[in-house]
């Protein structure tokens, strides 16, 4: 049990666990138009993703990370070799995998890309002052969200367009609803966690805005509301089931562990283990 806590520790603080993520669920978009896995495209969301993460880290290091509160942040920033190396290699393994992807999806990556970096940057006005758009009240959920969608399912579509593969307008609108209300369900709990911190930085998230019980509360609510699109959706019955039992999954990790240890500042990493949770269920249902 203590070397398995060690390596959810370390899969967690090396960003390594968000990138499996990223790659499960851009996986799981070729399962849904049953198509064959594009891994150049797969390998590029994982790469790309971890070196987002980790360029994120480092913008957001403190003056004396030992000091902070976070046994991650004291973590990662004594073992920084390893955010270094781990971003070298994610270098390495864009490079060799942009050479493999049509030019019109690398310029959607890149898009997708400055998305993400801006939003910690001051680029719109607003109260008389510059700011990101972390900053814009209730906007952090859904720009997280939004980001992931496009990278997720966009990305890989649009490589298989260009391949000269069909792709069902349905089954598409039908996969980026359910995807940004699943991503905005796996999102919340992190709000949830990190209200008083993100109070002490004046950052306005729905938590902050709504109260942790009704933010809690939205969370089974959308759990609900992506259950039932699923069942009316004309997707794959196992497709269908696969998500299904994965909600299912989730209900019972929000109610039994991460809601009821809110104090516990790891638990709410499951529900990044949820997203690769999902790719693996259906997958091995179909």
């Amino acid at each position: 049990m203590k070397r398995l806590k060690q390596v959810y520790y370390f899969l967690i603080y090396t960003n390594l666990l968000i990138a499996g993520a990223a790659v499960a669920q851009c996986a799981l978009t070729y399962l849904f138009f049953n198509a064959p896995f594009d891994y150049p495209i797969i390998i590029v969301e994982g790469a790309a993703t971890l070196l987002l993460y980790n360029f994120s880290m480092l913008l957001s290091k403190p003056k004396t990370p030992q000091k902070s509160v976070y046994k991650r942040t004291r973590w990662i920033f004594r073992n920084g070799w390893l955010l270094w190396l781990n971003s070298g290699l994610a270098v390495f393994i864009l490079i060799y995998a942009v050479f493999h992807i049509h030019l019109y999806s690398l310029l959607l990556l890149g898009l997708i890309g400055l998305m993400s970096i801006v939003y910690s940057f001051p680029i719109l006005p607003y109260r008389g002052k510059w700011v990101g758009l972390r900053q814009l009240p209730g906007l952090k959920v859904f720009h997280i969200a939004w980001v992931w969608t496009l990278s997720s399912v966009c990305l890989p579509v649009l490589e298989l367009y260009l391949d000269g593969i069909p792709v069902d307008i349905h089954v598409l609108s039908t996969l980026f609803v359910l995807k940004f209300i699943f991503l905005l369900i796996c999102t919340l709990p992190f709000d949830i966690r990190d209200i008083q911190q993100d109070s002490y930085y004046h950052l306005k998230t729905i938590p902050n805005m709504i109260g942790a019980n009704r933010a809690i509360l939205l969370c089974y609510t959308l759990l609900i509301a992506h259950s039932l699109i699923v069942l009316l959706s004309a997707i794959q019955l196992n497709v269908q089931i696969g998500i299904l039992v994965t909600n299912l999954l989730i209900a019972v990790v929000l109610k039994q562990v991460v809601f009821r240890n809110a104090n516990r500042y790891h638990y709410a990493f499951l529900l990044d283990f949820a997203l690769i949770a999902q790719f693996l269920i259906v997958y091995l249902l179909l």
